[in-house]
């Protein structure tokens, strides 16, 4: 092993005192847990585990150095954890990924018959389970679902290149990008075991022992030692201190529960959002059924330093209608950083969505508490790309209300008059918050638009019953909807009704389908774009209607047809592909095409608003490098195969 040097990571080649045999047990043990691997049957998992070898490597190791170390063995981290970057010439860092417990280096070197493409160097003391090349590519060569998962891996390199030309090429960096926010696994950054306190213990020993071991919380434990609740020093203030309750209190009283869980594979960002959208500042990691530890808000933010959440506390502040309008303003620029850190379309869009949310969600509380408290239960509903979670810059509104309206004369006035005044003002303050009415008046200020449970699933049925073309045409914004704000049991009963009917309704599904059938994609025969001949947005294409409407149409035909109750587009096709209604590879595709489409709109409508411009849809394609040129008509040949899909499926004109 080479002596380290003091300004940079010691390298390690392979050395025979440097690895060790182990017993194929535990290498056993382990690859049935971990994919591709526990797709292989038993006795071929044997022949693999008794070839295994393992290294251990101390912190700040380089076991790779690119362009020069000779890749003799396939690795797979059995505990630790390494980061894997490229260093061009004049030693400029470009960091491509972290890979932790369960995941692996090594494979494609060993493929392409090369020397080490990339830099992979540790962050932790790391164990590898090593497997000579020889024996890694006879498993690829005995077992297709293992060779198909490698190559499958490695074909989504192109998608990830084309990204990072976007990313480079449209957006100028500001800061030095951290990927951990998309691949650090919160299993990865959380260290020692989890702390517990007896639920039938004090809050004052509770107090006490966060203070001795300067954290934030403790899960608490029934007498069998189950894992029943969560105790925080905001528990201890709001709940014990605030309410003058007596030290000697029991933590079961106060205690969270029951304990909001993720599993430890999930990525650090899935945490960020889940503990946004609830409100919480704490997580306990489950691992094979059991919690592992805990993860906070703070774990986070010290990993991406600039966070979103900074944003989502600045909302929830707030206590007057007016100061919430310069807060979407914001939002671009948590963009912005999300895109630097290497986010896809579906991440943004879910992080845009919960801000926007918790901009309605201040809004209408604020709003109530002017009003005072509605006659009657209510729920909110938004359609559209903000009922799919898919909003993107300055989204127009599109929103309307589920009312319970009394029968009885007087009550029921009330009701639709505190409702008219309710909704004409939050779509003001909307949109002065930045998002724009509706063209088409799909508004809850408009008279037509706030029904009682009845009278929506009754709009719904007419309009699957007896359609007419256009009016279906004008209607599928309706059928994106989700709850918003209120009583969202309401929006679940017409959900479930929705679920119910739709599947029966051949006729309707079938116009849906031939409309979208009519959008082209945007190619000559001869593979060209076509763009607009004249008019303001000349030699541009509309990337939004001739490229995501298909996909979401298609999305949504599929799910109403099938009963899924889920409305975002790439939840859908997840949905869709569970339950076998669409092909592995169709729905490979049709992931990759979307995400590809919906990100090269964001940095568009990113690059517009950074430069003063009101963000619009229409891009020219002489802008685009020659990889984003590919790959962009790579996702409108994959609208030809979705078409031909919904054709086959109910037996309309061939494509």
């Amino acid at each position: 092993m080479a002596a380290r040097a003091d300004n940079g990571p010691h390298i390690q080649t392979m050395q025979k005192n440097s690895v060790h045999d182990i017993s194929p047990e535990i290498v056993l043990d382990f690859l049935q847990k971990t994919l591709p691997f526990n797709e292989l049957d038993n006795d071929a998992l044997k022949r693999l585990a008794r070839q295994c070898i393992i290294d251990f490597y101390p912190k700040n190791t380089l076991i790779f150095k690119q362009d020069v170390t000779e890749v003799t063995h396939f690795h797979l981290i059995q505990k630790g954890g390494v980061k894997i970057y490229l260093k061009d010439e004049q030693g400029q860092v470009t960091l491509k990924d972290f890979r932790g417990e369960g995941e692996y280096f090594g494979a494609l070197p060993i493929i392409q018959n090369t020397t080490a493409n990339l830099n992979v160097e540790t962050v932790e003391d790391t164990f590898c389970f090593l497997f000579h090349k020889e024996a890694f590519m006879e498993l690829l060569q005995s077992a297709p679902k293992v060779t198909n998962y490698f190559l499958r891996s490695m074909s989504e390199k192109l998608v990830r290149t084309a990204y990072k030309e976007l990313r480079q090429h449209r957006v100028s960096m500001r800061t030095e990008g951290s990927l951990y926010l998309f691949s650090a696994q919160v299993g990865a950054i959380v260290k020692g075991e989890p702390q517990t306190i007896d639920a039938e213990d004090t809050v004052q020993n509770a107090a006490i022992r966060m203070a001795q071991l300067h954290i934030g919380s403790l899960l608490v434990k029934d007498a069998g030692g189950e894992i029943v609740g969560i105790v925080t020093d905001k528990d201890m203030r709001n709940k014990v201190v605030a309410q003058g309750l007596d030290y000697q209190t029991k933590i079961k009283w106060i205690m969270a529960k029951p304990v909001q869980t993720i599993d430890s594979h999930a990525v650090c960002f899935d945490a960020l959002l889940m503990m946004m959208s609830r409100r919480i500042h704490h997580l306990a990691i489950k691992k094979q059924g059991r919690i592992t530890g805990v993860v906070t808000t703070h774990d986070i933010m010290v990993l991406q330093g600039t966070s979103p959440l900074y944003l989502f506390r600045e909302i929830l502040a707030q206590r007057r209608i007016e100061d919430l309008y310069q807060l979407s303003l914001k939002v671009p620029l948590v963009v912005r950083s999300l895109i630097e850190e290497g986010a896809k379309a579906n991440n943004i869009t879910r992080m845009i969505t919960i801000l926007s949310d918790q901009i309605l969600d201040r809004l209408l509380t604020l709003m109530i508490e002017k009003m005072g408290a509605p006659p009657a239960k209510f729920c909110w509903i938004l359609m559209g790309s903000e009922g799919r979670r898919e909003q993107t810059f300055r989204t127009d509104q599109d929103n309307a209300l589920i009312l319970e309206i009394p029968e009885e004369p007087a009550r029921r006035q009330n009701t639709l008059e505190y409702f008219k005044i309710f909704s004409d003002e939050v779509i003001e303050h909307l949109v002065h918050c930045g998002y724009p009415r509706c063209p088409g008046n799909i508004m809850a200020s408009n008279d037509d638009l706030r029904k009682n449970l009845r009278g929506w699933k009754l709009a719904f049925d007419q309009w699957m019953i007896s359609p007419d073309p256009q009016e279906v045409l004008n209607s599928t914004i309706f059928f994106d909807f989700r709850a918003g704000y209120g009583d969202a049991t309401l929006a679940q009963e017409l959900r479930k009704h929705l679920c119910a009917e739709a599947p029966r309704q051949e006729i309707f599904l079938t116009h849906l389908a031939k409309f979208c059938l009519n959008t082209r994609p945007p190619l000559s025969f001869f593979k060209n774009f076509i763009v607009e001949k004249n008019g303001e947005h000349k030699n541009r294409l509309n990337l939004k209607e001739s490229g995501l409407v298909p996909f979401v149409d298609f999305a949504r035909i599929m799910a109403l047809k099938h009963g899924i109750n889920e409305t975002n587009t790439l939840g859908r096709l997840q949905l869709l592909h569970e339950h076998r209604h669409i092909s592995q590879e169709l729905y490979n595709e049709t992931v990759e095409a979307y995400e590809f489409l919906m990100q090269l709109r964001l940095i568009h409508q990113l690059h517009m608003l950074e430069e003063g411009t009101p963000p619009h849809n229409y891009i020219n394609p002489a802008d685009l490098t020659d990889l984003e040129k590919k790959t962009l008509k790579e996702a409108f040949e994959v609208i030809r195969r979705i078409q031909s899909s919904l054709n086959q499926q109910f037996h309309l004109r061939e494509i």
